[in-house]
């Protein structure tokens, strides 16, 4: 069997408990462009961020307003000020269990990703809020690989620059259908889903997800406790 050597990890509603944070950024950032709460079309948009969460920002906001580019734009430059605000309002929180998870990630000399549908300046301002960036060895976003999620280039990028030999190596972690998505396309042997952030277990197997876990608490346990292809979760994916 394949021991994992890399491990990719989603930052919001995965190692960072800000998904109200998110959302409401979503919230404000259509507002400006109209769409305000109370009427169908927010309530069509807020189910449009929903499903996409994890796919980059821009990426979500070209869905809400088709065909419109400044629009899209405009709304996501806001989405950015208002996240980035909330930062140094409230600052980061991580999910319970999170920095131990990596230290003992580190510690079995995995080498940690940390993936993100953010932009390079919002990530940038995420990372200089936490205290536990130093435990990191890459930090990529959509702008780094070409393509964000659902799409593997993320994990595929973070393979290149670990120096990683083989796809199988590699071990993602998630609360989205589009980080399942993302694992599985670039071939990770491990795909776990995460039940703290936006998407539930039947969203999170819809995506491939090989194992679904309560948080990334149990994480380590099944990246450094099981042998990679052992038996897991029956999936619906195809």
């Amino acid at each position: 069997m394949t021991p994992v050597k890399l491990a990719c990890l989603d930052l919001a509603g995965t190692t960072i408990g800000d998904t109200d944070m998110v959302e409401r950024a979503f919230a404000e950032a259509i507002a400006t462009q109209g769409i305000v709460p109370g009427t169908s079309a927010y309530a069509r948009a807020m189910v449009h961020v929903h499903r996409s969460r994890g796919c980059p920002k821009i990426e979500v906001f070209r869905g809400i307003f088709p065909g419109n580019e400044a629009q899209a734009q405009a709304a996501n430059l806001t989405f950015e000020r208002s996240y980035e605000g909330a930062i140094e309002r409230a600052g980061l929180v991580p999910i319970p269990g999170t920095i131990e998870a990596i230290e003992k990630l580190r510690q079995a000399g995995l080498k940690i990703a940390l993936i993100t549908g953010f932009s390079r300046a919002t990530l940038g301002r995420v990372l200089s809020s936490l205290s536990w960036v130093d435990m990191l060895d890459l930090a990529l976003c959509p702008e780094d690989a070409g393509r964000g999620r659902p799409y593997p280039d993320m994990v595929l990028t973070a393979v290149l620059r670990s120096g990683v030999d083989d796809v199988r190596q590699v071990a993602v972690a998630g609360d989205s259908e589009s980080d399942m998505l993302c694992g599985r396309r670039a071939g990770a042997s491990i795909v776990a889903g995460v039940l703290t952030g936006v998407h539930t277990r039947e969203r999170l197997l819809g995506g491939g997800a090989t194992h679904i876990l309560d948080s990334i608490a149990e994480f380590p346990g099944l990246v450094l406790g099981n042998e990679v292809g052992a038996p897991s979760v029956v999936t619906s994916a195809s």
